[in-house]
């Protein structure tokens, strides 16, 4: 841990790198956000730590452009686009049976085989697992 900067008021900024282990990076995000917001630290920022999806990527990159994904490109560089930017998004869910969610929310993590999106909920601090097909739009 290295401090980074003194401000006037006391308040001090530090970098730190920190591993969790856990079967997935969801629930490792999971684990620290819980771990961050109970320390009620005045602010923080996750600016690392996604490396899901690098294997796949480098998978299709090495099968060449014959490798068909099932979503179109732009929806997929979009979505990875959001991972990157660390963008807060709305995006409205349809649960199905009437439920409809709309969500705050920063994409986590991204699954293109299994069509299946990691997203924080900002408001709630949670984190959500949600399928393309139950994603009725994102809004910027």
């Amino acid at each position: 841990m290295t401090k980074k900067q003194t401000t006037a008021d006391g308040s001090y900024l530090f970098q730190v790198d920190i591993l969790i282990h856990a079967p997935t990076n969801g629930i490792a995000m999971e684990q620290l956000l819980r771990v961050l917001n109970q320390a009620k630290f005045a602010d923080y920022r996750i600016q690392s730590g996604i490396q899901m999806g690098k294997i796949i990527e480098e998978e299709l990159e090495q099968a060449g452009p014959s490798t068909s994904l099932t979503l179109t490109e732009g929806l997929d560089s979009r979505i990875r686009g959001y991972i990157q930017t660390n963008k807060l998004i709305r995006v409205n869910v349809n649960k199905g049976k009437g439920v409809k969610l709309s969500m705050p929310c920063r994409v986590v993590n991204f699954d293109p085989d299994q069509e299946l999106l990691t997203l924080y909920h900002v408001d709630e601090k949670k984190v959500y697992s949600v399928r393309l097909n139950e994603i009725d739009d994102f809004f910027e």
